[in-house]
């Protein structure tokens, strides 16, 4: 009797990421990422989400797809902020708890996924047009390959 057996073909995603370092906001960075590099990042309507018992997490994201060229662009915040409040003897003490996408990198504040084929010299002329923009103290290309947790990434 003959076997037959199934392979399952993992889909890898094709993209290039990223990382920014700077201490602008999400919105300013955005804006000056579209002025830079010619492109439309728009605030995507849902935030990149995680709930697990431990803790809650809200990461957000900007987006923009070129359709000519075949390229999707994400900006996505590498940490997310969350205020705790609890009650002790009639006082009302504040903390704050923050939470890394990629947790080791946490220095990296932003993340741009480029998602689609094309040179890795693209890449890098994309990073060094990032350095250019005041404010940004550094960018670079990142080995999504050496990251545990590029899982986060995929979506």
């Amino acid at each position: 009797m003959p076997i037959h057996s199934l392979s399952l073909d993992v889909f890898e995603e094709e993209y290039s990421l990223i990382g920014i370092h700077t201490t602008l906001e999400d919105y300013k960075l955005a804006y000056l990422l579209n002025k830079k590099l010619g492109i439309k990042l728009c605030k995507s309507k849902n935030d990149l989400k995680f709930n697990d018992t431990s803790h809650k997490a809200s990461f957000s994201i900007y987006n923009y797809l070129n359709e000519e060229f075949d390229y999707e662009w994400f900006l996505i915040a590498n940490s997310s902020k969350r205020e705790n409040q609890t009650e002790s003897n009639e006082l009302l003490l504040t903390s704050e708890t923050k939470t890394y996408l990629i947790s080791e990198k946490k220095k990296v504040d932003f993340f741009i996924k480029i998602s689609g084929s094309f040179d890795y010299s693209f890449t890098l002329e994309v990073v060094d047009k990032i350095k250019e923009i005041n404010h940004i103290i550094t960018s670079y290309s990142i080995d999504k390959n050496s990251l545990k947790s590029k899982d986060f990434l995929t979506f």
